[in-house]
C-alpha cells in the first residue's frame, strides 16, 4: 500500500517545477531544501480545491488561523493557545524578521545555538542586528555553559537582545527538553535576554519523544513563537505562519497588529487551517515514513559511508550527518554533488560546528533515499 513518501516515482517527481527539483539538472538527484516528495493531505487539497472552485480568492481574513493553532495544539502537546495573543504573518522567517525589528535596536544582539538554520544568522544580518554564538554540545544539544557565556557577552553590550532557537532543532533533530527549555530560560531571564523560538518543526516529533513549546515553560512567560503548518504539511508553496505569544506579551501583539500589514495569503491559510483541522491522520502517515527512513539512514551511512556517523533524529526529517572522518574537507556535499550527482544540504552554511557536515531530506521514498547514498558513495 502507498504511503505518502511512496506515491511518487522518480520520473513523476521529476515533473515538479518547485525549488527542490529545478535547482539542479535532471542528472542530479536532490535531497536537499526542506520539501517533502509526499502527497497531500486530503483535507488540503479538498479545501484548497473548493476555494478555486468558487472563486475564493480574495484577501485573508480574521483569526481563523490562530484559532485552528490553538485547538491543534491543546489537541497534540495539551498547550493552552489563546488566538487573541496571536498574529497571521506571511511565512516563518518575515515573522522572525518583524519580531527582531519590533523589540530590539539596531545593533543589538542576537544569540543563535549554531550549528543552526542558516537564514537565522542571514536575518540578524540584514536587520542590522549583531550575531553572539553559543554553540550546541558534540551531541546537538543546548550547552549551559556556551549560553551562559553567549548571554553575558549579549547583557554587556548593553543593548537588551534576544535568544533565537530552533525548537525541534534543525539541523541535528534534536527535540529540546523541558528540563534543557527552563535551563535556556532561566540563564536568558537572568541576563535580560528574551526568547524567540522557531517551532515549525514540531509536528514531526517521533515515537518516544515529547515535543514541548517554549510557551509551557513559566520561566519564559515573555517568550514568542513563530511557527506553521507549512513545513509538517509540505506547504511552502502556499504561504502562511502564525507568531503566537503568552498573554505576558499583549501589549507586543496588540502593537504588532495595529501596524503589520504583510499577513499570510488567503489560499495559504484556507490550505494551513484545513491541515490543522483535518490532517491528523496524513501527518500520523508522514510520521511513520519519516520514522522508518530516519533509521535507513543508519543502515545507509554505514554501508556507503563507512567513517560517517549519524544519530537518527529526534524530530524533523532532516538528517545530520558527520563526514569529518571522510577526508572530503569542510563542504563534503559539494563533493558528493561533483562526484555523485546528489545534492544534499553543505553543514558549513549552518554556522559553527557545521563544517565538514551535510544535512539529508530523508523525506523522500526509501528507494530514493538508498541511490542518493551509493551515488554519495561514489566519491570516497
Amino acid at each position: 500500500m502507498a504511503t505518502p513518501f511512496t506515491t511518487y516515482s522518480l520520473d513523476q517527481l521529476r515533473t515538479r517545477t518547485s525549488a527542490k527539483w529545478r535547482q539542479y539538472g535532471p542528472d542530479v538527484l536532490p535531497l536537499w531544501v526542506a520539501e517533502m516528495d509526499s502527497t497531500i493531505a486530503p483535507s488540503v487539497a479538498e479545501a484548497v480545491n473548493a476555494a478555486l472552485t468558487e472563486g475564493d480568492t480574495g484577501y485573508a481574513h480574521g483569526d481563523v488561523y490562530g484559532e485552528a493553532f490553538a485547538e491543534y495544539s491543546r489537541r497534540h502537546w495539551n498547550l493552552n493557545v489563546d488566538p487573541a495573543y496571536t498574529l497571521p504573518v506571511i511565512d516563518v522567517i518575515r515573522g522572525l524578521t518583524s519580531v527582531i525589528l519590533e523589540l530590539t535596536e539596531p545593533g543589538a544582539p542576537i544569540v543563535l545555538t549554531p550549528p543552526v538554520y542558516y537564514p537565522f544568522a542571514m536575518i540578524v544580518g540584514g536587520t542590522q542586528r549583531t550575531v553572539v554564538n553559543a554553540p550546541l554540545t558534540a551531541e546537538g544539544r543546548f550547552d549551559a555553559e556556551s549560553l551562559e557565556k553567549a548571554f553575558s557577552e549579549a547583557a554587556a553590550l548593553g543593548k537588551g537582545g534576544m535568544v533565537l532557537i530552533s525548537n525541534p532543532h534543525n539541523p541535528g533533530g534534536a527535540v529540546h527538553t523541558r528540563e534543557e527549555l527552563t535551563m535556556l530560560a532561566t540563564l536568558a531571564a537572568k541576563h535580560g535576554i528574551r526568547i524567540l523560538s522557531d517551532e515549525i518543526h514540531a509536528p514531526l516529533t517521533m515515537p518516544g519523544y515529547t515535543f514541548i513549546s517554549i510557551l509551557d515553560i513559566p520561566e519564559a512567560a515573555d517568550a514568542i513563537v513563530v511557527t506553521s503548518a507549512s513545513k509538517s504539511y509540505n506547504l511552502a508553496g502556499l504561504k502562511a505562519a502564525l507568531i503566537v505569544t503568552n498573554p505576558a506579551s499583549s501589549e507586543f501583539v496588540r502593537s504588532m497588529k495595529s501596524k503589520y500589514l504583510e499577513g499570510p495569503s488567503h489560499l495559504g491559510t484556507i490550505a494551513h487551517v484545513a491541515a490543522l483541522h483535518g490532517g491528523d491522520q496524513w501527518l500520523a502517515d508522514v510520521n511513520k515514513d519519516i520514522d522508518r527512513n530516519r533509521h535507513l539512514v543508519t543502515e545507509l551511512v554505514t554501508t556507503f559511508l563507512p567513517g560517517a556517523k549519524y544519530t537518527p533524529v529526534e524530530a524533523t526529517y532532516l538528517a545530520w550527518v558527520d563526514c569529518r572522518d571522510l577526508g572530503l574537507g569542510d563542504d563534503p556535499g559539494q563533493v558528493f554533488l561533483e562526484k555523485g550527482k546528489v545534492a544534499f544540504s553543505s553543514g558549513h552554511v549552518f554556522g559553527p560546528g557545521g563544517e565538514g557536515h551535510i544535512r539529508v531530506n530523508m523525506g523522500t521514498s526509501p528507494e530514493i533515499l538508498t541511490e542518493a547514498f551509493r551515488r554519495a558513495s561514489l566519491a570516497l
